[in-house]
């Protein structure tokens, strides 16, 4: 969502997407951090360091949400009163969710914003990062690819031109980079799209690699002479630096409450050892959360 500036005739446009989810629900992105109505209303935030998220679980039954309406009528106002007005037509509205769950919220088709009706989307995009509503990150997955094979067919064509170490470089910032880009989002996703990653990385790595290799090398080994780690692997290192990050100095400090030390109901020896606690959950979906993910890695 945009939200043009009255106070003169120089229009300045504040980013503000929407969306939410069976369990949450994403209200705005905005780049203002006085506007404390979120609080009231007990809708939960996440501030970044430009802009702030929104967002509150969904009953199945009162998928309208009373709480998310006032609530967007108080930002309405409250922007107006401080000489802004918003603008549905840059505002998205996504519904996240298992298949299963989404099927509860049929009825959900728009949500209103400044008195205008805005569809679902299919996907929205965050920080980078596309979430489709069922959040299994294929289309994410295939900008990753779009883009990587787009530099590694760039890189193919200078390669006979540059060093091995240049090579190394120019792959590694220009592709490695896309790859490892917000990659602990993929823990748990399917090996499909592990697969299609694995298979840019490989291809990038035989562009790289040295002339000298023999042309029947496997890829395996290719990526042992780069010292590249595989996505999983890559996947799993990030999780457990990000994990290590937050037990030692609490940032992000929204990550932090999810992790809480293992207390053994009687004396252990591994009581000692800082276990982390694995929350019980039920469903492979449930599973892929940072409070489940980070102790298991």
């Amino acid at each position: 969502m945009h939200w043009p500036s009255l106070l003169n005739s120089n229009q300045v446009y504040h980013r503000c997407s929407t969306g939410f989810r069976p369990w949450a629900i994403v209200i705005c992105n905005i780049y203002f951090t006085d506007c404390n109505y979120y609080s009231l209303f007990q809708v939960c935030y996440q501030q970044y360091a430009d802009d702030t998220q929104l967002f509150i679980a969904l009953n199945p039954s009162d998928p309208s949400s009373a709480n998310l309406t006032s609530c967007r009528h108080a930002l309405h106002s409250w922007f107006c009163l401080n000489g802004m007005a918003p603008n549905p037509d840059k505002s998205d509205v996504i519904l996240l969710g298992t298949r299963q769950r989404s099927r509860t919220f049929a009825s959900v088709h728009s949500v209103d914003v400044a008195g205008c009706s805005v569809l679902l989307s299919i996907n929205i995009k965050i920080l980078g990062v596309t979430l489709d509503c069922h959040l299994s990150l294929d289309k994410h997955i295939s900008s990753i690819c779009k883009s990587a094979y787009y530099h590694t067919q760039s890189l193919r064509h200078i390669r006979s031109a540059i060093t091995d170490d240049m090579a190394k470089s120019v792959a590694s910032s220009l592709v490695c980079s896309r790859l490892d880009y917000a990659n602990s989002l993929l823990f748990g996703t399917t090996q499909k799209n592990i697969n299609r990653l694995q298979h840019v990385q490989n291809t990038l790595a035989r562009v790289a690699a040295s002339h000298t290799l023999p042309r029947g090398t496997r890829s395996s080994d290719i990526l042992q002479d780069l010292h590249w780690l595989p996505i999983d692997q890559r996947i799993e290192f990030k999780l457990a630096t990000l994990t290590y990050n937050i037990l030692n100095s609490s940032q992000p400090a929204c990550l932090r409450p999810l992790l809480n030390y293992h207390t053994p109901t009687r004396s252990l020896r591994s009581a000692n050892t800082n276990l982390l606690s694995v929350p019980r959950v039920r469903t492979t979906f449930a599973s892929r959360g940072f409070s489940i993910a980070a102790p298991t890695v």
